[in-house]
């Protein structure tokens, strides 16, 4: 759950000198310090996790044709695989996985150079992303799995079976909700010899690392004032092309 700040809050927010300001703000710095810190140190035990050698053959339907999951590397070593939420027949795709790859176009031609090729993959049929990538005009490489195993593999999707039994294995624990389909990322790396390993997953909060958006809100005196029901971003994030619309209609995000 995360932290909300209220209106009267921000009203009768304390206002000091610039000295004891500064003097707080060093205080803080302290602690940002320390975080940063931590922050490598758990970046460098997420490398020194051990791996998981891929054995399977996976194939995804892409719109340059049928291609395996060495194909997707473009030639790269490294692979970040954002698992989005759309299922088969779905109208559209999820809105939080739609917020967190809005923030994908504009990082790929950066990550390519540093040998990480970024993609997408749903279970839906390409014909259904296709349509729902040229609504958003999204330009990352977006493939379907769609009649493979790679979704449930990899812990995002559910079948009929699991979910009657009313909990799925998720995020590396059972937990008791039986949707279709959940979000995720995992990280591949392709030895010399053309081997394929999975490094690393995550798995729900885990993913907020990968949302920049997020970053910035954390920033600013409101901070992410998710509010509604389930405090978190499914209260008030929207497709990026629906918030004109609801502005129009007089309803907006509290």
């Amino acid at each position: 759950m995360n932290t909300t700040t209220s209106e009267s809050t921000l009203a009768s927010h304390p206002v000091v000198s610039e000295e004891r300001w500064v003097a707080e703000r060093r205080q803080l710095l302290a602690h940002e310090k320390e975080l940063t810190r931590l922050r490598d140190q758990v970046a460098r035990e997420r490398r020194a996790l051990p791996w998981v050698r891929v054995s399977k053959r996976y194939e995804f339907d892409a719109r340059e044709g049928r291609r395996s999951l060495a194909d997707l590397f473009e030639g790269r070593r490294q692979l970040l695989v954002q698992h989005f939420m759309f299922g088969p027949g779905w109208e559209q795709g999820c809105p939080s996985c739609s917020f967190m790859a809005d923030h994908l176009d504009g990082m790929a031609v950066h990550l390519e150079h540093r040998d990480v090729t970024l993609l997408v993959v749903s279970r839906a049929p390409l014909a259904e992303i296709e349509r729902f990538r040229q609504r958003m005009g999204w330009r990352f490489t977006w493939v379907s799995s769609h009649g493979s195993d790679f979704n449930h593999d990899f812990g995002v999707s559910f079948t009929p079976e699991q979910r009657a039994r009313g909990e799925v294995h998720y995020n590396y624990r059972m937990q008791p909700f039986a949707p279709e389909e959940m979000p995720g990322i995992s990280i591949f790396f392709k030895d010399e010899e053309g081997a394929i390993y999975r490094t690393y997953s995550a798995y729900g909060r885990g993913m907020e690392q990968l949302v920049g958006a997020y970053s910035y809100l954390d920033l600013m005196p409101k901070g992410r004032n998710e509010t509604g029901p389930a405090f978190d971003l499914t209260d008030w994030v929207r497709h990026h092309d629906q918030y004109a619309k609801e502005q129009k209609s007089g309803c907006g995000c509290a």
